[in-house]
């Protein structure tokens, strides 16, 4: 279903890292079976603000019906 490098969407928060549903994420890597994924979440300038490991249950993919959509994320 996922591929590296693809984007994904948050549907679950991930606290730790800050993140919450809606966030956007690239693949890094994907672990055997799809069991998880590492996905790289950035800010709009490019910068790396989290990397966070995703369980297939808390992400979807884009679709054509998603928009970018702004917010300030805390340091963690």
């Amino acid at each position: 279903m996922f591929k590296e490098h693809d984007q994904l969407v948050l549907i679950a928060d991930i606290s730790e890292k800050g993140l919450r549903a809606g966030d956007v994420g690239t693949i890094v890597h994907i672990h055997p079976e799809e069991r998880a994924f590492v996905v790289e979440f950035m800010a709009l300038d490019g910068d790396t603000l989290a990397i966070a490991t995703v369980l297939p249950s808390q992400a979807r993919p884009i679709t054509g019906q998603d928009i970018t959509h702004s917010r300030v994320i805390e340091a963690v």
